[in-house]
């Protein structure tokens, strides 16, 4: 997730409430206000006397030429690089993006936080938002939080249903609430993940908790930003988790608490695009996957030709990363 910073330069203490109050994750302010931005909350703060310092964690450099272009990749390597471009050129950055990380760029509209987010389909590394306006600072963070990518959902076809023993299950219980339709991607393979419902359906045994995925075993992994996979097991509170719907569209959610109990275990196996899929989940009634219609389908209830919303891809992962290597995981 791209981090957002806040430019309170010359100081400006509305704009330290926005950061605040919109989850900002640093603000930029004078040498001499440092202590004032810590008296009005908890934030990481860039100044001479800051967190992030001047010239030793953070520079600045524009772009005039190819040299500069080189002076930043080197830059980069050890520091957060603020680039600069007279007319705020989209080659230069393209440029950077393809070659480096830690790269951040002053924005002042929604359009241009658009912009920078989507160079070469990836994006800066950091947004700096300059507005003096606290209210149209905030209404840039705002939309920048909550922009939708998609991932492509395709149609596994259920081929069995099998009750396991007992195992340790993985509740992931997250700040938001979700809706009909929204769960995480979480799976037996990271090639192969199943959309698992939020526990948001109205049902005889249990009130909704739509703040909660019922995800499956500890070793199954799950779908987090950057298009990379962690383990359930490895799942924290203050994590974040990707939140998908049944049309596909994704946003980052952060995790409050993770709940392992000994549950009694379901194997279901499937046949996906690239051939057969399964995963592992709690069998109960309260425990549901997605249908390709947007709804969701308890585990009990499910059988041999119904079909579900998954998400698969090629490539094997290594610590939770995309790699190009030959894979196998039964």
């Amino acid at each position: 997730m791209k981090e957002i910073w806040v430019k309170a330069d010359p100081w400006n203490k509305e704009l330290i409430t926005t950061a605040l109050e919109t989850g900002a994750d640093a603000v930029i302010v004078p040498q001499d206000r440092v202590k004032d931005v810590k008296e009005l909350g908890l934030i990481k703060i860039v100044s001479d006397d800051g967190d992030l310092k001047w010239n030793e964690d953070v520079v600045q450099v524009e772009i005039n030429s190819t040299e500069d272009e080189e002076e930043i990749i080197k830059l980069s390597r050890q520091k957060k690089v603020i680039v600069k471009t007279k007319d705020w050129t989209i080659i230069p950055l393209e440029n950077l993006v393809a070659q480096t990380g830690n790269i951040f760029v002053e924005i002042d509209d929604i359009e241009g936080a658009k912009t920078a987010s989507g160079i070469l389909e990836k994006g800066v590394d950091g947004l700096i938002v300059t507005a003096k306006d606290p209210l149209r600072a905030r209404e840039i963070i705002k939309e920048i939080r909550s922009e939708h990518k998609n991932v492509d959902l395709v149609r596994f076809k259920i081929d069995n249903i099998r009750p396991l023993g007992m195992g340790d299950r993985v509740c992931v219980d997250t700040c938001t609430l979700m809706g009909p339709g929204e769960g995480c991607l979480i799976g037996n393979s990271s090639q192969a993940l199943f959309m698992i419902h939020a526990e948001s359906i109205e049902n005889p045994y249990v009130s909704p908790r739509p703040f909660r995925v019922n995800a499956g075993p500890v070793h199954a992994y799950i779908m987090v930003p950057g298009g990379k996979t962690r383990y359930l097991s490895e799942i924290r509170a203050g994590d974040e988790v990707i939140k998908v719907d049944s049309k596909g569209r994704s946003i980052p959610l952060i995790v409050g608490r993770v709940k392992i109990e000994q549950r009694p275990l379901l194997l279901i196996e499937a046949t996906g695009p690239n051939g057969p899929v399964s995963t592992i989940l709690q069998n109960a009634e309260t425990i549901r996957l997605v249908d390709p219609d947007g709804k969701a389908i308890s585990v009990v209830k499910l059988k041999p030709g119904d079909e579900i919303l998954g998400y698969v891809e090629e490539a094997g992962r290594h610590f939770g990363h995309k790699i190009k290597e030959t894979i196998t995981e039964k």
